[in-house]
């Protein structure tokens, strides 16, 4: 089986340690893939513009699900994302589709994950602070906020930069710079 019909993997590695295993796994002849963005950093005396992974926390390996022991041995490795003990891959078109924006001249930054059915409050635009349901209809994002009481619902028409899920701070852009915490989390 040639490298580019094995499946990709998401790689769950410790803190700090996604340069270290995306090099090691290079190293030992892996495909690998760590997705990186331009980012400021704040520190006591400057600012610097560096690299920083778009997922942290994770590294996509092409491998061998049967094969996984080289992997799982790699140093920084914590184990393959999935269900129980079992890896699940991950679709190439969504790698493909993050390839294409990384290597795009586009900025790029973690955006936390919203799914239609989802409570969200919505953080910018002239409804900031409504929460509700997001929704999408007809290729447009929508907010729906319902009237218990009358067990009606209005929809409104929003931008998806505008939500953010429940419970979740919203950090202004210069804020995100200077906040280098930010990890999403694995879907189950």
């Amino acid at each position: 089986m040639t490298n580019d019909l094995l499946p990709w993997y998401a790689v769950r590695v410790k803190s700090n340690f996604e340069h270290t295993v995306s090099t090691h796994l290079r190293a030992r002849g892996y495909e690998e893939f760590l997705p990186t963005y331009q980012a400021r950093r704040r520190w006591s005396d400057r600012i610097k513009e560096i690299q920083v992974p778009l997922f942290g926390g994770y590294v996509f390996c092409r491998l061998e699900a049967s094969n996984r022991l080289p992997v799982l041995t790699t140093p920084g490795v914590v184990h393959l994302v999935g269900v129980g003990r079992t890896p699940y891959p991950v679709a190439e078109d969504e790698i493909k589709a993050v390839r294409r924006i990384v290597e795009s001249d586009l900025m790029a930054k973690p955006w936390p994950f919203l799914r239609v059915g989802q409570r969200v409050q919505l953080v910018r635009g002239p409804l900031a602070g409504v929460e509700g349901i997001l929704t999408k209809f007809k290729g447009n994002y929508r907010l729906v906020v319902a009237v218990q009481l009358l067990q009606r619902s209005v929809a409104v028409e929003i931008e998806g930069d505008w939500a953010r899920p429940c419970g979740q701070p919203y950090f202004p852009v210069a804020a995100v710079v200077a906040n280098s915490t930010y990890s999403p989390r694995t879907a189950a």
